[in-house]
């Protein structure tokens, strides 16, 4: 009987463990989201600058195409590296169909409408536009994952998008003026394509890396096909090899990589993605250095 007796106490005490167990773990994977989600805003704050200097030599079109294919390669190097090349053998079909098709939106639409938003705007207001992605990710967070919006969320998405209306109408409210509307149609719509790609990643269980590649994968192919039919490829000029490269590194498939890592690990998609709105306030100064567009 006593045997029974710490039995049944040793069972006890390992139920009470469980559920203190289960919140330091998701306390250390917050932890782990917010730092990643800082080496995210530190690599996309640089973005927009490449993006303005990379289209100085080439169209929206041929940055997509080379900026993709690096990031195939950067996507397997990584893969490899971390010995995860056998998930993506063993992947089941169904998940591995999932992610070819979410590679249509990311990132061939994506940055079809992205890149063609920065090639007829000033890069500080396709950038700021552009960065509304996290006011579209915190509203359809609630409806696609079931997270729910706490009223000072509610609130930032209300103030972030009256500032939108501020950068895109340069503070005039009523006219774009010199503006392009095309561009501003364009950066806004990236964003609904932006958040939904990300939120139907967020919880699907395949690994991060894995579900990337496979995703870029399948947009090199739409890309390559879209290029034969708007009249072919271009093999850009030396200059812009640079620029190329940086995006698909750092816009791409490395910080892709610690974003969906941050998406997974985080309680609440909507307590990282405001903390990406401190991005555009590091890329307007960026622009403003290298780029040389007055703030």
């Amino acid at each position: 009987m006593k045997m029974v007796g710490e039995g049944d106490r040793n069972q006890v005490i390992s139920q009470r463990k469980c559920p203190q167990q289960e919140g330091a773990d998701t306390m250390r994977n917050q932890t782990k989201a917010y730092i990643l989600t800082f080496f995210v805003i530190t690599f996309w704050a640089t973005a927009a600058s490449a993006f303005k200097i990379a289209l100085r030599f080439v169209s929206p079109y041929t940055l997509l195409l080379y900026a993709t294919l690096f990031s195939c390669f950067s996507l397997f190097i990584i893969l490899c590296s971390q010995g995860k090349l056998d998930r993506l053998i063993h992947s089941k079909p169904k998940v591995l169909i999932k992610a070819a098709l979410l590679g249509f939106l990311n990132p061939f639409l994506y940055y079809v409408v992205l890149f063609k938003a920065y090639a007829v705007l000033p890069g500080q207001i396709a950038m700021s536009l552009n960065y509304g992605w996290p006011l579209v990710l915190t509203l359809l967070s609630a409806p696609i994952l079931g997270q729910k919006l706490s009223k000072s969320q509610l609130l930032a998405v209300v103030i972030s998008f009256i500032g939108a209306i501020i950068i895109a109408t340069k503070g005039e409210f009523t006219s774009l003026g010199d503006v392009s509307t095309l561009g501003v149609v364009l950066a806004i719509g990236s964003t609904l394509i932006w958040a939904l790609y990300w939120l139907f990643n967020a919880r699907d269980g395949l690994e991060p890396v894995v579900k990337l590649f496979i995703g870029f994968c399948f947009g090199l192919l739409f890309t390559t096909l879209y290029g034969l039919m708007i009249g072919g490829i271009e093999i850009p000029p030396a200059g812009a090899w640079l620029p190329l490269t940086y995006v698909s590194l750092f816009e791409m498939s490395i910080t892709f990589t610690l974003w969906l890592t941050a998406l997974q690990l985080t309680t609440s998609a909507a307590r990282i993605g405001n903390l990406i709105y401190i991005t555009p306030f590091f890329s307007l100064l960026i622009l403003s250095l290298v780029v040389g567009e007055s703030i």
